[in-house]
């Protein structure tokens, strides 16, 4: 039986989960955006029922894209629980793991030709790509300023669903009757079919030189404050 963690931090939302044999047996989640450095690690505790991190197979760790800040805190974790516990690292694409959710939820509409992730960025700017329903990726990920006709060669193959964080500001741009939205934040416990496949496939990842996919170079920007 596989046990894994799954830690999910790349949006305003924190949260984990645990499966086993792929399927999500406990889960927590947060929703205040600044709350992911002081809960990511009791979140972890708490889905563990008092068993040791070394009882399970792996740690999996969204890497991206995603906030950079909430990146680094998942990442963190997961480097610091496989090291101490001596297990291995798994990741999966923060987008991958929208297009599970989507699956998972039943959230799919009728006849759905593809898939679209989005992670909000800023203004119209979106982390997003296009995949099938079942998960195959079609296109690079890639910032992209959303546009009206953006998306029509695949909206004019059938119903597209646009899911993730980004979705919701994008509907005003693009009108057209395939297109369904639903704005959510990715979850932990849509990791688990990713995780599973990873650990199975033995695509584990380098606890030491692994990093996020930040897409994107954080910027940092000076306060107009006083201090003194």
């Amino acid at each position: 039986m596989s046990r894994i963690i799954l830690i999910e931090t790349a949006t305003s939302v924190c949260s984990v989960a645990l499966a086993e044999n792929g399927k999500v047996v406990a889960s927590r989640i947060s929703d205040d955006p600044r709350a992911h450095a002081s809960l990511t690690a009791p979140f972890v505790k708490e889905v563990l029922e008092g068993e040791s991190v070394s009882s399970c197979d792996a740690v999996c760790v969204s890497k991206g894209p995603g906030s950079y800040t909430g990146l680094r805190v998942g990442v963190s974790t997961a480097k610091g629980l496989c090291f101490g516990a001596g297990i291995p690292l798994l990741s999966a694409g923060t987008l991958d793991s929208l297009v599970s959710q989507a699956s998972l939820e039943g959230l799919l509409p009728e006849g759905c030709r593809h898939v679209v992730p989005m992670i909000d960025a800023r203004r119209m700017e979106v982390y997003c790509a296009v995949f099938t329903p079942d998960g195959r990726q079609l296109t690079q990920t890639a910032p992209t300023v959303v546009e009206g006709n953006t998306f029509d060669p695949w909206l004019s193959e059938g119903p597209v669903l646009f899911i993730g964080d980004g979705a919701e500001k994008c509907r005003r741009t693009i009108v057209h009757p395939n297109a369904v939205f639903v704005q959510c934040n990715p979850v932990a416990a849509s990791l688990a079919p990713l995780a599973e496949k990873a650990l199975q496939e033995k695509r584990l990842e380098d606890i030491a030189y692994f990093e996020p996919f930040y897409l994107k170079q954080f910027t940092a920007t000076v306060s107009r404050k006083k201090l003194f």
